[in-house]
């Protein structure tokens, strides 16, 4: 059961909120004054915040920069009318979780809820005693409120402390080695070194040598011992990235160093014995390399005791919003300059892009969009050009669409219609949530796509 503070001072709205929430098993904590809400805020110490941004006698943000300030672990979320969605979205950027439009929609409610307390039960067992000085390494290179990203934070926490092997899966560029951070910042090895080492960036007989270290007369040349890896990891983690481009003879060697937890230098004949929490990450299958003898079926079991598949940018497209506002955040603090703001038009660009360089290539084009932009707010002419060619609110219309003659209302039609599937996708295919951000009723929304009229 959570406690859920609610201030709202509309009480239709309010006795709406406060029965659905107790029909869910909560405790609802309704207020009408946001003044009486931030005095009780203390002792209540609720697990969630809902707010209205019309608050009459609030402070603009008043209640959520309390709630922050006070109780950083408390989730809060915006109640806004179609007028206050500007409102809205800076709350956002404030540190809301998520906001929901009037009139508001049950089953959209309980569903934002659900979500929002999931991500507070994360917050709150990833601030467990013990934790709390390697914030660096917690979730805040993982910025998404998706169902997939939410899902990769609690295996996290529960697979953390273990010595389980992990295997990271997912493109490159997607934050697999963000995850190695977290699970490395969230276990009891956290004080204790974390090495990485990439596989693709060192030919064979250089990652040999780094992976397992040298005797000073392994061959000629070789003037001074070489310390290995796993043994400058030791009592630590060591991450193995891209370990898909590693050759057969260094999977031999891998496998029996994870099978007997020790080493053997290159050129010596004693056996090391290491404590290393080993953490691999691959940016293709590694069982599909298996079936085709392109990797150890030995060693991808022996790397693969806990799999973790991180998904692609395209397949998580809700999260982007998030995204951009970290980058812009962390881009303002490393520039020491004031953050900027990203207008409405570069956003949809941004989300229109496939991305296939992932939340890296994001975060590349938001920095250059950041550096070029001599605006406080960054608009689509400050974005690469790249991600502008393939991008723009409406697909370039084909040849037949461009006839001359046609009727004007036919063309714009066909227009209109793009742009609503294009809403449709950014809202993971809620019709409620692409009405009301269309300014639309759901009937003329299913009238326009030619639907029938019924839930789904």
């Amino acid at each position: 059961m959570a406690h859920i503070l609610i201030v709202v001072d509309d009480h239709p709205t309010q006795d709406l909120i406060s029965k659905l929430c107790h029909d869910r098993g909560h405790q609802p904590c309704p207020y009408s004054s946001s003044a009486a809400a931030l005095e009780a805020l203390p002792q209540l110490a609720p697990q969630l915040v809902i707010v209205d941004v019309k608050m009459e006698d609030m402070d603009d943000f008043d209640t959520l920069r309390r709630c922050r300030e006070q109780l950083p672990q408390t989730v809060v979320i915006m109640i806004s009318d179609s007028a206050s969605i500007e409102k809205a979205a800076k709350a956002m950027k404030l540190g809301a979780y998520d906001y929901v439009t009037k009139p508001i929609k049950s089953d959209e409610l309980e569903l934002v809820i659900q979500r929002a307390l999931e991500y507070q039960a994360l917050l709150r067992e990833t601030s467990m005693p013990g934790r709390g000085s390697h914030d660096q390494y917690r979730f805040e290179n993982l910025v998404g409120a998706s169902r997939k990203m939410q899902a990769i934070y609690r295996l996290i926490v529960k697979i953390a402390d273990t010595d389980s092997t992990i295997l990271i899966q997912g493109e490159s560029g997607t934050g697999k080695e963000a995850v190695a951070h977290a699970l490395h910042g969230n276990s009891s090895r956290r004080d204790q070194p974390f090495i990485t080492v990439n596989c693709s960036a060192l030919p064979e007989s250089l990652l040999e040598s780094e992976l397992f270290g040298r005797n000073k007369d392994a061959f000629p040349g070789a003037v001074a011992d070489k310390t290995s890896l796993f043994e400058e990891a030791n009592n630590g983690t060591l991450f193995v990235d891209e370990v898909n481009a590693m050759s057969p003879h260094l999977q031999t060697k891998l496998f029996r160093a994870l099978q007997e937890r020790q080493i053997r230098r290159l050129g010596d004949t004693k056996h090391i014995p290491v404590n290393v929490r080993l953490i691999a990450a691959s940016n293709e299958s590694l069982r599909a390399k298996t079936r085709n003898g392109g990797f150890r079926e030995d060693l991808y079991f022996r790397l693969a005791v806990i799999p973790i598949e991180i998904p692609p940018l395209r397949e998580r497209m809700e999260d982007l919003p998030l995204l951009v506002n970290w980058f812009l955040q962390r881009y303002a603090t490393q520039s020491g300059t004031e953050q900027k703001e990203i207008d409405t038009a570069a956003m949809e660009r941004l989300l229109r892009y496939t991305w296939p360089g992932n939340v890296r290539e994001l975060e590349n084009a938001v920095e250059r969009a950041c550096a070029l932009s001599e605006a406080e707010v960054i608009r689509p002419s400050d974005l690469p050009p790249h991600v502008l060619s393939e991008t723009g609110i409406f697909e370039a219309p084909s040849d037949s669409e461009w006839r001359v003659g046609q009727p004007l209302d036919h063309f714009v039609r066909k227009q209109e219609r793009k742009y609503i599937e294009m809403t449709l996708k950014f809202n993971q295919g809620s019709r409620e949530k692409t009405a009301s951000m269309l300014g639309i009723s759901i009937a003329t929304l299913y009238r326009k796509l030619d639907l029938k009229h019924h839930r789904g």
